[in-house]
């Protein structure tokens, strides 16, 4: 008979570890940005995580069913919170984002990320297999996605909304419906880029840019980008060693602790460093996967690799921003910029897939 009581048994270890590993690097890392010192970040970094951890296990003892009920729901209640953001919302850094709470500022979009794949999922979910390459199964997850990020282009968030699009339209792919239409849709968007474009606010206009050209401002607009790439690149293979970074801790690094911590730790940790950390984000994307192949409930397998993907969209987007592969978008690596919103965000992803892996199997177990 096992000392160890079968609830504590059954937790997925194996994930737990590898979330605990990346988390106390984006500590060590942040501990560094600090010039050596616990706070302000490492410290309040660490209370986020354990207290999202604690979260993340009670969603993962919550029936899926539970889920596929509360999806439209709650999609319902994050839609009205981001119409209030446009009403009562609080302005920060020119961006109308927040609303006051009073014990916190709560960011409507974040939570609305995993809720746009709940809703999504839930919606083909529940169409008839038949319907599945009519327009009926089109029109309403494209209103569904489109309303919220609408309303979160205008804030404006171009990061967030296309975290948005890009979850939503991964559940749609995957759903079934036929490639054509995703072939189709990418030509006509290539094709109206240019006139979207006119549209954009000039700081969003201006890092397009500066993607194109960082050079060309690299004093300015450009300043981010290429302070990001000297970090990286100065950190060689090895790094300069632990607490030993100069780009961020003589300030010519912009947000070396939330947007460009990558390059913090790549200047410090080197290549290797880099490398072992894109690995452990690969093996946590890999348990996402498999189990959304395990589970056989439409709803729970479209949820899982939904939210996998939204995880995976934070970090290749972040990575790509900070390498200069793609433009300044203000999307944090997972774990290791500090934040909550966005942590809270990951382990709300998390908890939900520890939810469906559990249900899958027991329900393996019970079969067997």
């Amino acid at each position: 008979m096992s000392m160890v009581p079968a609830p504590i048994a059954r937790l997925p270890w194996h994930v737990m570890i590898l979330l605990f590993a990346i988390a106390a690097f984006g500590c060590v890392v942040l501990y560094s940005a600090a010039g050596g010192n616990i706070r302000p970040w490492a410290s309040n970094q660490t209370v986020r995580f354990i207290i999202f951890t604690i979260m993340a296990l009670t969603l993962a003892r919550m029936p899926v069913s539970r889920f596929a009920s509360l999806a439209l729901p709650g999609y319902a209640v994050m839609l009205v919170a981001l119409i209030l953001v446009e009403l009562i919302g609080g302005v920060r850094g020119g961006s109308q984002r927040w609303i006051n709470l009073g014990f916190m500022q709560l960011q409507p979009s974040e939570f609305m990320k995993p809720m746009i794949v709940l809703a999504v999922a839930q919606f083909y979910a529940r169409l008839p297999v038949g319907e599945l390459r009519t327009w009926n199964a089109v029109w309403p997850a494209l209103a569904l996605i489109g309303i919220p990020w609408a309303l979160v282009l205008v804030q404006p968030d171009l990061g967030t909304a296309t975290m948005i699009l890009a979850g939503g339209v991964t559940v749609m792919f995957l759903a079934g419906l036929p490639l054509r239409l995703f072939i189709g849709t990418a030509l006509t968007v290539a094709a109206i880029i240019p006139i979207a474009f006119s549209f954009l606010h000039d700081y969003q206009q201006k890092r397009v840019l500066i993607f194109l050209d960082p050079e060309s401002d690299p004093l300015g607009a450009g300043y981010h980008i290429s302070q990001s790439k000297i970090a990286i690149g100065s950190g060689g293979v090895f790094g300069k060693g632990f607490l030993n970074g100069t780009q961020s801790h003589l300030d010519y690094l912009p947000e070396g602790h939330t947007d460009f911590v990558f390059a913090t730790m790549a200047e410090e940790w080197g290549l290797a460093g880099g490398i072992l950390l894109i690995l452990a984000f690969m093996l946590l994307f890999r348990w996402g996967i498999r189990v959304a192949l395990r589970t056989e409930d439409k709803f729970a397998r479209l949820t899982a690799a939904g939210l996998i993907t939204t995880v995976f969209f934070y970090v290749a987007i972040n990575l790509m921003m900070v390498m200069g592969l793609a433009p300044v978008v203000g999307i944090p690596l997972p774990f290791m910029s500090y934040g909550g919103s966005s942590m809270l965000t990951v382990m709300l992803c998390i908890g939900i897939i520890m939810a469906i892996d559990r249900s899958g199997r027991q329900r393996r177990t019970d079969w067997g």
